[in-house]
């Protein structure tokens, strides 16, 4: 997933607001939002390459969502990072608990931003640039560098949301996430893809013959444990393929 952007507030009606886009080749083979007949209580898209998830919700009001760092410098690594989601949304382990013991396995995967959660807590990790940290009340992003990078899509997508708050709507968060539009040339990171790629990437959305958004999620917590997640599922140049909509 390339672009998540939150608000976080606790002891609000509704702590959690959170939109977000997961960017792939469209031929990597992967299953909508739906609930995992083999993990029970997990309810989430599924990469069928590889067998985890970049977002996802499971019993007692966990959460988890997943970026990974772009920089082509970086050796692959044998184990997926979606793994990591699935390994939270089935545990017992607080936020913090599951953080700190994933930093400890960090080198078994290549680098990725991570943000677990309950109703009550939420974390944050990037081993590349510290420790599990707890967030406090605030709108937060991250794309594909660490967590509130400046970087324009991340800027636009957190200016977006606070738009989106009074009141809040999946419909409005998905909105949000259809944004095309590229920034300006000099705005753009150097992240060693070259001008043409961080052009196609500096959108929220990303439409293209073979690579692109692939889910927008949408997903709203509210402090009585009711959630609304919605994911629309998209192909080839922003095709709408479909939509799984659930209350829960």
């Amino acid at each position: 997933m390339c672009l998540v952007v939150f608000a976080w507030r606790p002891g609000h009606d509704v702590p959690l607001v959170l939109a977000a886009n997961r960017d792939e080749f469209y031929a990597r083979p992967a299953l909508p939002l739906g609930r995992w007949e083999d993990v029970p209580g997990v309810l989430a898209g599924r990469d069928l390459e590889a067998g985890g998830t970049w977002l996802g919700v499971g019993p007692d009001g966990r959460f988890a969502a997943l970026t990974n760092i772009r920089d082509p410098r970086q050796p692959p690594v044998g184990r997926t990072r979606g793994e990591l989601c699935v390994q939270f949304l089935r545990g017992n382990l607080s936020p913090g608990e599951f953080l700190a013991d994933a930093a400890r396995r960090a080198n078994d995967y290549s680098g990725f931003n991570l943000v677990v959660g309950t109703v009550e807590e939420l974390w944050f990790l990037n081993p590349r640039s510290g420790g599990p940290r707890p967030l406090s009340a605030g709108i937060y992003g991250v794309s594909n560098a660490d967590l509130d990078t400046p970087w324009p899509k991340v800027e636009r997508g957190k200016a977006a949301l606070a738009e989106c708050l009074a009141p809040e709507s999946t419909e409005s968060l998905l909105n949000l996430l259809h944004d095309p539009e590229q920034a300006p040339d000099h705005i753009l990171p150097e992240t060693g893809v070259g001008l043409n790629t961080e052009r196609m990437l500096s959108s929220v959305f990303i439409a293209t013959r073979t690579y692109g958004t692939r889910a927008s999620s949408a997903l709203i917590i509210r402090a009585d444990g009711r959630r609304e997640l919605v994911e629309r599922s998209y192909g080839p140049y922003g095709a709408r393929l479909g939509e799984v909509r659930v209350e829960f």
